[in-house]
């Protein structure tokens, strides 16, 4: 059960469009804090694209989601999850990036997320292009590699780009699987659309257990038969959940770096992370909101929703994990 400190403030309380933004309009603490050791699931901004390789802008998505999820409420409105009532969360400010040195700002963020998991702090993150997930995976690695439910038009299973480049938005998961932190026969990546360079990252995956829904696949079976498969797959064992604002229709997230027509909607895409309630989670990452993509701010709106959507199953996840034999 959360405390009270712990909690968002109110738009019956201080309009949303006043005061300072926060994620959700939690509290923001840093380390010194003296409640930092009471959070149960940390919000953390990775303000930094560098890994990008043709539309820039997510370093600054971070800011915008913050500023657009003030208008989140505090209860789901279909599973009366209140996630801020189930796990003492917060707004744990930014990781630092270098954005002149992707290597250096690889490291910074494996180290803060290395100090999470020590600190017993589940983390929500809001991206930052996609290459911020391998960072994160690293910092959170106790040995043994976990699962992955993989929402994404792409599967970022590539090796390089131009000639030589392994740490780009389309490797993470390569080196992922590579360095031990993903077991890929437990990671299932669904919504992969759009033209392809050669395909060799969809043999790669698929050689090495992963497994690969196409868009198509996804239409003709329908959300809750996939993500039944999804969960069957991962099963209880610890599962990370990344999720691309790009796996939804551009034409309700144009704002990001690589947009692919033929994509769900968003309330498919809300139904499909409500499917991950009962998973043994251990974190979650939202990327690739490019606010100068998107003036209208539509973009970070939705991105800011589904944040919201996989808080709800993550704190149900945290608590659940938490206070054993009780119900969430």
């Amino acid at each position: 059960m959360s405390s009270d400190f712990f909690q968002p403030v109110s738009g019956f309380d201080l309009p949303r469009f006043a005061g300072v933004p926060s994620f959700m309009r939690l509290p923001t603490l840093t380390s010194a804090h003296e409640r930092y050791d009471e959070v149960e699931i940390g919000l953390i901004g990775i303000p930094w694209d560098g890994g990008t390789t043709n539309r820039p802008g997510a370093r600054h998505g971070p800011r915008q989601l913050r500023d657009l999820s003030t208008m989140i409420r505090a209860v789901h409105p279909v599973s009366h999850i209140n996630p801020f009532k189930l796990c003492n969360c917060a707004d744990l400010g930014d990781v630092p990036p270098n954005p002149a040195d992707l290597m250096e700002t690889l490291n910074r963020t494996s180290a803060h997320y290395e100090q999470l998991r020590k600190a017993g702090i589940v983390p929500l993150t809001a991206g930052g292009d996609h290459l911020i997930s391998l960072p994160v995976l690293r910092g959170l690695n106790t040995g043994s590699p976990v699962g992955m439910i993989h929402f994404d038009a792409h599967t970022d299973l590539f090796n390089e780009y131009f000639g030589g480049t392994r740490y780009t938005h389309g490797t993470p998961f390569r080196r992922a699987i590579e360095e031990g932190l993903l077991d890929p026969k437990r990671v299932v990546q669904i919504g992969v659309r759009g033209t392809m360079y050669d395909g060799e990252d969809i043999e790669f995956g698929r050689a090495n257990g992963v497994t690969i829904i196409m868009i198509e696949e996804l239409m003709d079976r329908g959300f809750a038969d996939v993500m039944a498969q999804a969960r069957d797959i991962v099963g209880q064992a610890d599962t990370y959940v990344s999720f691309d604002i790009d796996f939804i229709d551009p034409a309700f997230a144009p704002g990001t770096g690589t947009p692919e027509i033929g994509g769900p909607n968003t309330h498919t895409a809300q139904r499909m992370v409500r499917e991950l309630r009962g998973l043994n989670l251990i974190g979650a990452d939202l990327v690739e909101v490019s606010p100068p993509f998107d003036a209208s701010g539509n973009t970070a709106w939705v991105g800011a929703s589904i944040m919201f959507e996989l808080l709800c199953v993550l704190a149900e996840s945290v608590s659940m994990r938490n206070n054993p034999g009780s119900a969430a």
